[in-house]
């Protein structure tokens, strides 16, 4: 067994991986290089799919959406395959941090649902999946994407003891604490009924 010492210093080495890749602001990528102007400037002024969706460019939210899960899915994957369990979960939360506090755009990032998904899907991919079936069934419903990342983030802690992944039941819950925390004006409109509706400006 290593020293503690190198062993923490290898977990912070994948820890600021991760934090690296969460940290790329897709949206605002692809909103400027589509000429879709500033995201800043543009409903909520998040940088995540829904507020690149308001743009009118459904290829671009929709490239946003795939981007910003896949930056969690490769930061769990490549820590796992190179380090271990650990060093994935540690690289899965840091994806999160890093895209809701990206150091590039002065740490204003989005609200992580799409990387949320993406690392659940590679930490546990039947969890994962079930996570995004729930957001997908509650965004039909309701077409409210706030209240559809909270019931699949609030799920997800279930899924993951329900499907043998208990492991990775701390994480999902960090996680999903997180989620609220951001999503905390949000919750506020759900309540007095005046949250928008996806695709909504």
């Amino acid at each position: 067994m290593p020293p503690i010492e190198t062993s923490t210093a290898f977990l912070i080495f994948w820890a600021l991986i991760g934090y690296g890749l969460g940290s790329v602001p897709f949206g605002l990528i692809l909103a400027r290089v589509m000429g879709l102007g500033n995201l800043r400037d543009i409903g909520s002024g998040n940088i995540g799919a829904t507020n690149v969706l308001r743009t009118g460019n459904k290829s671009a939210a929709f490239g946003t959406l795939v981007l910003d899960g896949g930056k969690g899915a490769v930061a769990v994957l490549l820590a796992r395959c190179l380090a271990g369990e650990d060093a994935a979960q540690l690289a899965g939360l840091m994806a999160f941090v890093g895209h809701c506090f990206p150091v590039w755009v002065g740490f204003k990032g989005g609200k992580g649902v799409a990387t949320f998904l993406g690392l659940m899907l590679a930490l546990a991919w039947p969890a994962g999946l079930v996570c995004c079936a729930m957001w997908a069934l509650t965004a039909a419903i309701t077409r409210i994407s706030s209240l559809s990342a909270i019931v699949a983030a609030c799920s997800s802690t279930i899924w993951l003891l329900l499907l043998g992944y208990g492991q990775a039941v701390v994480l999902g819950a960090v996680l999903t604490a997180l989620i609220l925390w951001r999503h905390s004006e949000n919750i506020t409109r759900l309540r007095a009924g005046t949250e928008p509706k996806i695709g909504q400006k």
